[in-house]
This record gives C-alpha cells, sequence and structure tokens, in this order.
C-alpha cells in the first residue's frame, strides 16, 4: 500500500563555512506527485543513504566535476533501495534491491541507467554497496593504484585515516606489502586502526608531540593518500622521499572555510621530484567492475574489514547527521538509515 506522502530534503541556502541548520530544508509531497514510472524506469524506496565529505563541494555554487546542487533542488546523495514499481521495458523487476544517486529523498523515479543492481552473495551485504564495493571502496583502489603507484616495501601514510576511504586506503596498502601508517583525531580511532586494521603505527594529530612521534617513527615517506587538505598536507610536504607521490583524494579540513589555505613547504616536490596529483573516481567508471571483484573478494574472505557509523531516525536525520564528517564525529562508514527492506512485503 502506498503512503499518502513522502518526504525529500532539498537545498535551502549555500553556507559559507559550516553547514548550518537552515542550510537544507524538508518538504513533504503528495506519494502521487512522483507519478508512475516510463519506459525503462523504476519507483525506488530509499532505504538507506550515504553521506560523504564531497556533498560539501556540492553546495558550493563554483566549476567543479559535478554542477553545484541548486536551490530548492533534492540534495544529491548515493542511496540503496528496493524497486516498487517498473515502466515498460525497464531491465529490473518488482523487489530488486539497487544502489543509484537518487540523492536524499524517500522515493524516486528513476531511469533504468541511474541504477546498478546489488549482486548479494555470502560475505557481503547491501550496505557494502555504499562503502567497499561503492565510492569509498573504489576511491581508495584507484587513488592508491593509479595515483599512488604504490610498491611492497614503500612507506604508505594515510590522513585521515578512520573514516570510510581512509580506512580502505590503509587495508589495501597493507595488502600490497607497504608499511602503513595512519593519522586521525582521537585515541580511540588510532587504536582501532592499530588493533583491527592492523597499520604499523596510528598518529593522533591532536597530541602535542604528533609531528615529534611521526618523524621518530616514519622519518619520510614515499605515498601520501590526502583526505584532509591544509596544515597537515603542508606537514607532509616536508617529509618526502625522492620520487614521493601525494594523492589529492580530498581537503575535509578546507571544505566549509571561504578561502582554503595555502602551501608552504612545496618547494619540496621539486627536490624531491615527487608528483601531487588529485582524481575523481568516475574518471575509471570502465575499470569499476575489475575493482569491485577484487574488493568483493576481500570482504568474502575477510581481508578487508569494514565498520559503519549508522544514523538511525529516518531522512530527516541525514542532515543533522552531515556536519559529522567534518568535526571528526565518525568513524568508518556514515550512513542514515532512512526506511526498513520493503521487499520482504512485496
Amino acid at each position: 500500500m502506498s503512503p499518502q506522502n513522502y518526504k525529500r530534503i532539498v537545498l535551502n541556502s549555500r553556507p559559507e563555512g559550516d553547514i548550518e541548520p537552515n542550510t537544507f530544508r524538508t518538504e513533504v509531497l503528495p506519494f502521487t506527485s512522483l507519478g508512475s514510472p516510463g519506459n525503462k524506469q523504476c519507483l525506488v524506496q530509499c532505504t538507506w543513504l550515504s553521506l560523504d565529505p564531497a556533498m560539501r563541494g556540492w553546495l558550493r555554487d563554483t566549476r567543479s566535476y559535478l554542477p553545484p546542487v541548486q536551490i530548492g533542488e533534492t540534495m544529491r546523495a548515493q542511496g540503496l533501495g528496493v524497486v516498487l514499481a517498473v515502466g515498460e521495458d525497464s531491465k529490473f523487476k518488482v523487489g530488486d534491491h539497487v544502489t543509484g544517486a537518487w540523492g536524499m529523498t524517500e522515493y524516486a523515479v528513476v531511469p533504468d541507467q541511474r541504477l546498478e543492481k546489488l549482486e548479494i552473495y555470502p560475505g557481503v551485504q547491501p550496505l557494502d554497496y555504499l562503502n567497499t564495493l561503492g565510492g569509498s571502496g573504489l576511491t581508495a583502489y584507484f587513488g592508491l593504484k593509479k595515483i599512488g603507484e604504490l610498491k611492497p616495501g614503500e612507506k604508505l601514510v594515510v590522513s585521515g585515516a578512520a573514516g570510510s576511504v581512509g580506512s580502505l586506503v590503509c587495508q589495501l596498502g597493507k595488502a600490497a606489502g607497504a608499511k602503513v601508517y595512519a593519522i586521525a583525531g582521537t585515541s580511540e580511532k588510532c587504536e582501532w586502526l592499530e588493533k583491527d586494521i592492523g597499520v604499523e603505527k596510528a598518529f593522533n594529530y591532536k597530541s602535542p608531540t604528533f609531528m615529534e612521534d611521526f618523524k621518530k617513527s616514519v622519518g619520510y615517506l614515499d605515498v601520501f593518500f590526502d583526505n584532509v587538505g591544509g596544515d597537515m598536507l603542508d606537514s607532509m610536504l616536508g617529509r618526502l622521499n625522492k620520487d614521493a607521490r601525494i594523492i589529492l583524494c580530498g581537503a575535509i579540513s578546507q571544505y566549509n572555510a571561504t578561502k582554503p589555505k595555502g602551501l608552504q613547504s612545496y618547494l619540496n616536490l621539486i627536490s624531491q621530484r615527487a608528483k601531487m596529483q588529485g582524481f575523481i573516481v568516475f574518471d575509471y567508471a570502465q575499470e569499476y567492475p575489475v575493482a569491485i571483484a577484487e574488493m568483493g573478494k576481500g570482504l568474502v574472505d575477510g581481508s578487508i574489514q569494514r565498520r559503519f557509523h549508522i544514523v538511525e531516525g529516518g531522512i530527516e536525520e541525514a542532515p543533522r547527521a552531515l556536519p559529522m564528517l567534518f568535526s571528526g564525529g565518525n568513524t568508518g562508514k556514515l550512513v542514515v538509515k532512512v526506511a526498513e527492506d520493503p521487499s520482504a512485503k512485496l
């Protein structure tokens, strides 16, 4: 039985700094306003939403790899859901579990081409498609492989290491035979990274002896996978081995700043013949199946660990949970539970 109404989260105003309580608003719309799915379309009920640091960039009215979310538009987000109805010639069927970027909405009519059916097999759960087998895992995989060109025996340093991307980078680095060093913001996160993820050492960047400890344990690095930017990136620029590679994945410390901090130590890129390169995971879409197959094997055999930070309470919790990404409030992949899986009732 269909509901009378459904909720969606839309962009209400563009924040200049931190995300504010009025950045988003909740709209309640008649369910009938969705209409019926048309040719090669599906009606999907959202069950889970992914929250990612990139969302802050999508709020800026600036040129980027994706157009900015417009005022009054449903906030862009990747989700998991279940197909409730299909249009003519759709390749999906009612009850299929799917993932797609339909945004922060409880229900959506989505073209087939924007949906991917989930393959759920022993050792894999649906939430893995928002993490290890989704954007986080693919970002870690291609950043380390294509940009980092990590080799066995090298020293890999990962900032934001307790997040969804960072924790997977640590594990992929270990699997590649590198010595992995992690940087995080609490002693609890550092303990998790050392005991569960198995890094050589994890450093709390808030410690007054952080750089002293880092220099003693690591010395100089070969590959730096950066999720933080700002002062952290600048400090690591001073710790480069010859031919070092810096992977610019994100700059979470700067996303809420009106003007990001400049770098002071970049001349080391010249003296150490080092490389610093940004990347967007979408560039490697043709190679996703290979990465997903490899990461899936790791989940099944237990060599890849995952951790989720689950926010309960429905779709209206998404805007309130999003700032956690920028305050260090989550460990592992941050997700919002929107609804129970409806497939058993179909």
